[in-house]
């Protein structure tokens, strides 16, 4: 018999701005938080995009199997519902997945996730979810010299195995497709969409329902107890008999030593402008277009449909130990800083108010790859994490991988490569922590100078080298 136990989480007051639209728009929201024991085939705590995936994919192979979803908030509270709504592909990553799995495999699953974007989209037009799902691309840019180029290597090793998702832009392309002057050399790859994330959440939510899974909101798990025969997960005032237990709490999931020493959670902090399409229309920013930079700590920003920019940037709040307090986590540390990156890359737009701005916390993993297990040596528990900031289209190749888990099934996604541990093994609290801080005050160094043309110190650059976190690569 194991045991393993969670703090309650504490809501913020706030809501990111995606969230309060699609809040506004739902004409009657029942949390409906769970009150008496029950027992199910499959509990998954997490009503997030893992989470939701896994559910509905489980009652579409299974519409038998009794599947309930534990939210502690409400579906899309955390990161789902927090991000920039960039639904991107793994072939950026492909260096680190052939490293991992070999070449083969890592085709593959660099396909599956560029095949997942469009079934969302499918998804979407099937279930009538209005998530403004736009599949204009991405620009992968290049804001300072020290970055063109950042590319090249993964452009030359996706070549070298007959792959080519990028194209290569002139800086005439680029001025025209990004609007930014600020952009001075990019590839583009089409593979990518923009979504409205939390209307994708709240639309994956009812989805989820209306396929017979049930859904218990404002409903911690306290902890769980896996015997010989089930996994008893204990919430407040009720207790919920399951077979199978799947955990998809994303960050959250930091609290699991065994987990911890793979992954480094960090915020990620992101402004809104209020809508202004002619502006937008004027700088020339094609409608839907992602963009991101080639920095450590990235900026990364988007359009509407209602023509607002979001823009956001990596490497907010460092996390220590199992500390996740959702208020904490949900205030950003930087928003004077996005804002004025935001104005010196649409300088066009500067006078444009900025309406709203919130923090979502990241899962980076050790090796920038999520993974997935199953917790405590346990074949009842299984758990997907370490998205690194590009959750929203590889959540669902994870619920493809977490579905077939809990369904004990000998397929492809049962069989992933992906269901592993990274082999590094972050330093232990407080080093961690203190080390942390230390590389993150030199990346802000280092791209300080790079911004203005300066050449960082090798001291510098050996003190960066230590970060393992990446939005690409």
């Amino acid at each position: 018999m194991t045991v393993a136990r969670d703090a309650t989480f504490e809501s913020s007051g706030s809501r990111p701005l995606w969230m309060e639209q699609v809040l506004a728009r739902e004409s009657a929201h029942e949390e409906n938080p769970l009150r008496s024991d029950t027992t199910l085939d499959i509990c998954i705590v997490g009503g997030g995009f893992t989470g939701l995936w896994t559910a509905i994919q489980i009652a579409e192979a299974e519409p038998s199997i009794r599947v309930g979803v534990l939210e502690s908030d409400i579906c899309g509270a955390g990161a789902s519902g927090a991000n920039g709504g960039f639904a991107m592909t793994w072939w950026p990553k492909f260096a680190s997945l052939k490293k991992m799995m070999g070449t083969d495999d890592a085709l593959r699953l660099a396909r599956a996730s560029e095949e997942a974007v469009v079934k969302i989209g499918q998804f979407c037009d099937d279930h009538h979810i209005d998530a403004e799902f736009m599949p204009a691309g991405w620009l992968w840019s290049a804001t300072n010299t020290s970055q063109l180029g950042s590319w090249d290597d993964t452009i030359e090793g996706l070549s070298s195995v007959g792959a080519s998702p990028f194209r290569r832009l002139s800086r005439s392309e680029i001025l025209e497709m990004g609007g930014s002057q600020r952009h001075l050399g990019g590839v583009f790859e089409s593979g990518v969409a923009t979504v409205q994330p939390a209307a994708l959440v709240r639309g994956l939510r009812s989805a989820a329902l209306a396929a017979g899974v049930q859904i218990w909101e404002k409903t911690p798990m306290l902890d769980y107890q896996v015997t010989s025969r089930a996994v008893i997960i204990r919430a407040p005032g009720a207790v919920v008999t399951a077979d199978q237990l799947v955990l998809t709490t994303n960050a959250w999931l930091a609290r699991y030593g065994e987990i911890r020493r793979h992954l480094l959670v960090l915020g990620s902090d992101v402004i809104a402008t209020d809508a202004a399409p002619e502006r937008l229309a004027s700088v020339g920013w094609t409608p839907g277009l992602a963009i991101s930079d080639s920095r450590r700590l990235v900026h990364y920003y988007r359009p509407t449909n209602e023509g607002r920019v979001i823009f956001g940037k990596g490497g907010g709040r460092l996390g220590f130990r199992a500390h996740m307090n959702r208020s904490v986590w949900a205030t950003p540390l930087q928003k004077s800083e996005v804002i004025d990156q935001f104005r010196r890359t649409y300088p066009d737009m500067r006078d444009v108010p900025i309406t709203n701005s919130w923090s979502g916390a990241v899962d980076y993993s050790s090796d920038s790859l999520p993974f997935f297990g199953r917790l405590g040596g346990s074949e009842r528990v299984h758990f997907g994490v370490g998205f690194s900031g590009n959750g929203v289209g590889p959540s669902y190749v994870g619920g493809q991988i977490l579905a077939s888990m809990a369904l004990g099934r000998d397929d492809e996604w049962g069989n992933s490569p992906m269901i592993r541990r990274p082999q590094t093994v972050l330093p232990p609290e407080p080093i961690r922590f203190l080390g942390g801080q230390l590389v993150r005050a030199a990346l802000r160094k280092k791209e300080s100078a790079e911004d203005q043309g300066k050449k960082p110190s090798p001291m510098l650059l050996g003190i960066t080298k230590l970060d393992p976190t990446s939005f690409v690569g």
